[in-house]
């Protein structure tokens, strides 16, 4: 059982999302935006974190590249699961330091093998 962490302002995502995690075992926490998922990604160290891009305030590159920089967080793997579908979205995600990147609607096995290579390092 990991501990993830969803960064997601849809509602409907969000529960989408930490079922789907449960079903699985895994104990999910939940930030409805950027700045909330940092803050508690730095409390509760979760064992990777799921993030959305598009977010009001702190979006999710933004996000991404302060947990991944920072110390404290750095070593959290994130994965972003976005609508955003470009590929200049992809590499920048990327270049933000995230280990994945994910279109919405992500189906279950996609999702599930892409958190457990970022689990498994």
């Amino acid at each position: 059982m990991a501990r993830i962490l969803i960064v997601d302002d849809s509602p409907t995502e969000m529960c989408k999302l930490a079922a789907l995690l449960e079903k699985h075992g895994h104990q999910v926490y939940k930030a409805e935006n950027g700045a909330d998922g940092v803050a508690l990604a730095k409390q509760e160290q979760p064992d990777a974190v799921l993030m959305d891009i598009v977010m009001p305030g702190l979006n999710g590159f933004q996000a991404t590249r302060q947990l991944t920089k920072i110390p404290g967080t750095q070593h959290i793997p994130v994965i972003i699961i976005t609508s955003k579908d470009q590929e200049t979205d992809r590499v920048w995600g990327k270049r933000q330091g995230a280990k994945d990147y994910l279109i919405k609607p992500v189906d279950e096995a996609t999702l599930i093998n892409a958190l457990d290579a970022v689990l498994q390092g």
